[in-house]
C-alpha cells in the first residue's frame, strides 16, 4: 500500500489563524509552518490560485519544512481559464486589456509569460522534491468535448516533468457513461486524476470517487458538505464540520486508492477556523485504525 499522506487546503487562512489552532510563540509565518509541518504531512498551497508563486517563498517552504513533506500548489486562475483580476497579475504585466482577463483569457504572449513565471516560482519545490503535485481545477463550465480534451493536452505538454493534477468541476465528466473515458483520457495525458468529497444531489455535484490514473499519485479534495455549495460567501460554501463517521465511511475508498498508487494525498478544504485542520487529524488517526 501507497503512503497516505493527510492534510488541508491552507495554512495561512485568516480564520485558522484566529481559531487559536496554532500555539503562542508560533504565529508568524515561520512559526506558523513549523508547526503545521509538525502536526501533518502535506498542504495545499491555495494562494498560486490567486496570485503568482513566489520563487523566494518557495525557498523558505523548503527550509522550513522536513524531508518527506508535500506542497501541493493550486494553479493560477489565469492558467485555468478562470477570471483573473489584473491586479493579481506582477506590476509589469498589468498594461493589458482587463476584459479577456476577466474572461479568464489572454493572449499568447501573455500566458507563455505567466506559464513561465509560475514554473519559476514552484522551481525550488520540485528541485527539493517537495512539490506533491500541481493541481489543475477546471471551472464549472469547463464541461467534456473536444475544446475541453484540446485545452488537456495543451496543459500537459505546458507541464512536461511537473506531478499534475486535474479537477473537474462539471459533473459531466464524471457520469457513469463518460467516467470511464475521462479516465482513460487523464491516464494517456500522465495527470492525476481528483477524487472530490461534498454536497451530494446539488446541480453540480461531483460523485464520491477516489479514481487513481497515475500509479504515482492519486488525490482526493473533501470540500464540505454545505448546502450552499457553488453560492454565497466563501465561508456559506465550505462552513462545515466532518463528523467521525463521515469520515469513516471514506477509508475504505481511501486504502483502495492507496493500493493502487504510490501515494495518496487527501486534502481538506472546509477551510472555515479550524475545521480543516481538525478533520485532517482525524482522517490520520482512522487511517492508522488496523483494517478490519
Amino acid at each position: 500500500m501507497g503512503d497516505i499522506l493527510v492534510g488541508a487546503c491552507s495554512w495561512t487562512d485568516r480564520q485558522l489563524l484566529a481559531s487559536g489552532w496554532y500555539p503562542r510563540g508560533r504565529r508568524d509565518a515561520e512559526g506558523r509552518l513549523r508547526h503545521y509541518a509538525s502536526r501533518l504531512p502535506v498542504v495545499e498551497v491555495d494562494a498560486g490560485y490567486y496570485a503568482l508563486p513566489s520563487r523566494r517563498n518557495s525557498e523558505l517552504w523548503v527550509e522550513r519544512t522536513p524531508d518527506g513533506f508535500r506542497f501541493d500548489v493550486k494553479a493560477f486562475s489565469l492558467l485555468t481559464g478562470h477570471p483573473t483580476r489584473a491586479e493579481s497579475l506582477p506590476a509589469d504585466l498589468r498594461g493589458t486589456d482587463p476584459g479577456p482577463l476577466r474572461r479568464g483569457r489572454a493572449g499568447e504572449g501573455l500566458l507563455d509569460e505567466v506559464w513561465g513565471r509560475f514554473a519559476e516560482g514552484i522551481e525550488p519545490l520540485r528541485k527539493a522534491g517537495r512539490l506533491g503535485t500541481v493541481l489543475f481545477q477546471f471551472p464549472p463550465w469547463f464541461a467534456p468535448g473536444d475544446p475541453a480534451e484540446a485545452t488537456l493536452e495543451a496543459c500537459a505538454l505546458r507541464t512536461q516533468g511537473w506531478p499534475l493534477a486535474v479537477e473537474f468541476r462539471h459533473p459531466g465528466w464524471w457520469e457513469p457513461e463518460r467516467a470511464e473515458a475521462t479516465r482513460a483520457s487523464l491516464s494517456a495525458l500522465g495527470a492525476s486524476a481528483v477524487g472530490t468529497d461534498m454536497a451530494q444531489r446539488l446541480p453540480g455535484s461531483l460523485p464520491p470517487i477516489a479514481p487513481v490514473t497515475r500509479p504515482s499519485l492519486a488525490v482526493v479534495r473533501f470540500h464540505g458538505r454545505s448546502a450552499a455549495w457553488g453560492r454565497g460567501s466563501k465561508e456559506d460554501r465550505f462552513r462545515y464540520d466532518y463528523d467521525v463517521t463521515e469520515l469513516a465511511a471514506w477509508v475504505p475508498r481511501l486504502r483502495r486508492a492507496a493500493r493502487q498508487a504510490d501515494e495518496l494525498h487527501v486534502l481538506f478544504n472546509n477551510c472555515c477556523a479550524d475545521a480543516a485542520v481538525g478533520a485532517a487529524e482525524s482522517m490520520r488517526r482512522l487511517l492508522t485504525r488496523p483494517c478490519r
